[in-house]
């Protein structure tokens, strides 16, 4: 399925370089409940969430008669600026979403919250992370007569709830994410409560704040510093939260529930203010560094990170070596995914659009250049040509994270495994790809150190970590009824904005 305007040009926020050497963000949620102009302090909490999915944005609110929906396709601040949003958006309660499309393509049917009126009545639904069964799920529904109006994973969870009329709301809205598995966080409103849920590993994250007499939910911490709020704790693995008018109620959705959140939230998708399972994500990278500084160190004279995600690793290699660090990389900060690359010379070029080399701290040096990760391996290669253009004597590479050699399933946008740069080569032949005199990587027991568990127990790992190990935490159902040959993919539409 594609999206075009109506010029017949691709839309401009969906496009994206197709080898883009980043693994593209999850989506991040927001909901408050018991404030006035509730909208306003969604906007804002998106806004603190922008890193988590930049593809499109919505928020959903209810004013105590009507529920009331904006959903666009862009960034935040491009579409709730300027007038108050709950001047569109009035109401007391509001969840909000941004997206990055993992699932179902960035058409503005599949912008999130997603509203449909139920026989208990309205019902919005926000939600970051991926149903591994969910179109198994869907073929399923489909032949039983559901009418789907999206290619979203999220919609299956509305039309399990729609089809169980008996019982409370809550009653039926844990029997649905009983059926889906997968790692997932929800965010939803009715027009009397707040719900937010977790996945029975408590993958994707969800944490509850509080400002003044609200509550709030988010997926970090971050989006509670931007609005003034104060962090309260977590939301457990498997469990279902309910906040409304007497305050907060828990539910078990998963009575043999174990934590294991993702991994990646520290090595990068998580903002570096944020607290991520009671952890300074800033502090975890930089004890990522020190432990890199130890596993593979480098004869050089200065460190530079590969802004900006580099950055705190690159400090805890310089702290625990008494290497300088230096800012070798300036990011140009007003550089979209979307820039046109008409020719194959001016592609080439295109990764000096986001960063440029600082001459005078390269020049005539050894270099060692510290990432978070290494994805396929494209801009890593740009970024070391660009380094010794400037000058470098020689320039040497460190992945502040183990090789990621396996896809992820549970929401995040990663290659397939024959795009993986360490899936498909070693050491040696990846150093000689990027061109670098030597490369490094953290080895998994240095990321659980710096995570501060003794050691990975391998019979039952602390965390999701299966894009370096190979070991998925629940069943792909929709994968591997893939590989056998079934299509999961059952819209076609061609949408015109």
């Amino acid at each position: 399925m594609t999206h075009v305007t109506k010029s017949g040009q691709p839309n401009p926020s969906c496009d994206f370089d197709p080898n883009e050497d980043k693994i593209r963000e999850e989506c991040g949620v927001f909901g408050i409940f018991g404030m006035e102009n509730a909208a306003s302090l969604t906007a804002l909490g998106l806004h603190a969430l922008q890193h988590r999915g930049q593809e499109a944005c919505g928020i959903a609110s209810y004013d105590g008669e009507k529920f009331h929906t904006e959903r666009h396709l862009g960034l935040v601040g491009d579409n709730f600026t300027g007038e108050d949003p709950s001047e569109r958006l009035p109401g007391h309660i509001s969840i909000g979403h941004n997206r990055y499309s993992t699932a179902g393509q960035t058409v503005l049917r599949n912008v999130q919250p997603l509203f449909s009126e139920l026989h208990s009545g309205g019902f919005a639904l926000a939600h970051n992370g991926h149903i591994t069964n969910a179109y198994t799920i869907r073929e399923q529904l489909v032949e039983k007569g559901a009418l789907f109006q999206s290619t979203s994973d999220t919609e299956v969870v509305i039309h399990l709830i729609a089809r169980k009329k008996s019982g409370e709301f809550i009653d039926r809205f844990v029997n649905a994410i009983r059926q889906v598995d997968g790692g997932y966080a929800f965010v939803g409103m009715t027009s009397d409560m707040l719900i937010g849920a977790r996945d029975r590993f408590g993958i994707r994250p969800l944490l509850i704040g509080r400002v003044g007499d609200s509550y709030i939910l988010a997926s970090e911490t971050c989006a509670f510093d931007m609005i003034g709020a104060t962090f309260i704790r977590e939301v457990e693995a498997g469990e279902v939260v309910v906040i409304n008018a007497d305050g907060i109620r828990s539910f078990t959705a998963f009575p043999n529930a174990r934590s294991r959140p993702c991994i990646f939230e520290f090595v990068y998708f998580a903002r570096p203010d944020s607290i991520v399972g009671g952890k300074s994500v800033y502090e975890v990278r930089k004890k990522m560094g020190r432990r890199l500084a130890q596993e593979t160190p480098a004869d050089v004279d200065v460190i530079i990170p590969v802004p900006d995600s580099g950055v705190p690793a690159a400090l805890g290699y310089s702290q625990e070596t008494g290497i300088p660090f230096e800012l070798g990389i300036i990011r140009n900060h007003y550089v979209g995914r979307t820039f046109i690359q008409p020719t194959q010379q001016i592609r080439d070029m295109g990764v000096r659009l986001k960063h440029s080399a600082n001459r005078a701290m390269i020049e005539g040096k050894r270099v060692l250049l510290v990432d978070d990760s290494i994805v396929r391996g494209t801009t890593s290669t740009k970024i070391v040509r660009m380094i010794k253009a400037a000058g470098a004597k020689e320039v040497h590479f460190r992945s502040a994270s183990p090789p990621i050699k396996h896809p992820d399933h549970y929401g995040i946008d990663m290659p397939s495994k024959d795009k993986l740069l360490a899936a498909n080569y070693d050491l040696k032949a990846m150093t000689e790809m990027l061109e670098v005199d030597s490369l490094g990587f953290l080895s998994v027991e240095g990321l659980y150190w710096a995570m501060g568990a003794e050691e990975r127990i391998a019979e039952a790992p602390q965390f999701t970590d299966h894009c370096f190990t190979g070991e998925y935490p629940t069943p792909l159902i929709d994968r591997d009824r893939e590989a056998s040959g079934a299509s999961k993919q059952l819209s076609f539409l061609v949408e015109v904005a």
